[in-house]
């Protein structure tokens, strides 16, 4: 089934307490493609200025990434600076250059309205909504936002809530778009608000799916020594959704794998700076952490 994603490609400047990177390949697409293309075939609608290197270009398109939706306009390329704390869970924000990607305007081509998997990267939700109206029928979209847009455009990303089916955010956006600490109470919400299904991401808490099968936790796989977490979530994303393109099913089980197939994914992620874990990733090695997490969770029935 195609799959299509709308987001961001970008150039990072990322340091950590022991190294530090500067202009690598970033941006929610990027990650959420490098990702998707090991098991299937990615559209991606994205912008990136004069200066984007040219070996960024190649990497994706040797993915198989379907690179005739991204623009080449006159700038510069959207960059992005952070620093993450001694933890390596918190971070701040050094520097953002909107540049091109302030001006991001995704207009889909007659090939690409057909798309039957969406992810809608976190862009603002006009953008968003632009997007959903140029796709025809499509079978799944999956959405992300950030506190930004749910502080200042609510209205706007609720109409955008309103017709997608899987919403992913973090425990804090989480709690922000609803006014509930108390995660169970926040999901019943959200999903009032029009996406059946709800992940909620929690770094290296794992994430918790809330659909129609129930609960469901995710854990995060233990990695020994975390060297970027930069695109974890993005790379989960990429991750579940291309499973559920790649199954062709969307039923509570299948949402339940795909869940611990975009954790093991967002494990990988972390392990190298940028997208460079993924240069070398094979499906072979996802699938050995996959069984690996089901032994980590996996228990006799308690009996008393």
């Amino acid at each position: 089934m195609s799959l299509l994603v709308v987001g961001s490609v970008a150039l990072d400047s990322v340091e950590t307490p022991q190294d530090r990177r500067d202009d690598v390949l970033g941006g929610s697409a990027s990650f959420f493609s490098a990702v998707a293309t090991l098991i299937r075939p990615v559209r991606l609608v994205a912008v990136v200025g004069q200066d984007f290197p040219e070996e960024h270009i190649t990497f994706l398109r040797e993915r198989g990434v379907d690179l005739s939706g991204l623009q080449r306009a006159e700038g510069r390329t959207f960059r992005w600076k952070g620093r993450y704390l001694p933890d390596m869970v918190g971070r701040e924000t050094l520097e953002t250059q909107l540049n091109v990607f302030e001006s991001f305007d995704p207009k889909l081509s007659p090939g690409y309205r057909d798309s039957e998997f969406v992810f809608l990267a976190n862009i603002h939700p006009v953008l968003q909504l632009s997007v959903l109206d140029q796709v025809a029928k499509p079978a799944l979209v999956a959405c992300d936002t950030m506190n930004l847009w749910i502080n200042e455009e609510r209205a706007t990303l609720e109409q955008v809530l309103a017709r997608v089916d899987i919403l992913l955010i973090n425990d804090e956006e989480a709690q922000l778009l609803t006014g509930h600490r108390n995660l169970l109470k926040a999901a019943a919400l959200v999903r009032k608000m029009g996406p059946g299904r709800l992940v909620i991401k929690r770094g290296d808490a794992g994430a918790l799916l809330f659909d129609e099968g129930g609960v469901f936790w995710a854990p995060a796989f233990p990695i020994e020594s975390v060297v970027d977490p930069t695109g974890a979530g993005d790379s989960f994303a990429g991750g579940m959704v291309s499973y559920l393109a790649h199954t062709r099913e969307q039923t509570p089980s299948a949402l339940r794998r795909a869940m611990v197939y975009g954790s093991v994914i967002g494990s990988f992620c972390v392990e190298d700076f940028s997208l460079d874990r993924f240069r070398t990733l094979t499906k072979d090695e996802v699938l050995v952490r996959c069984r690996a997490l089901g032994d980590l969770v996996r228990f006799e029935e308690v009996t008393l």
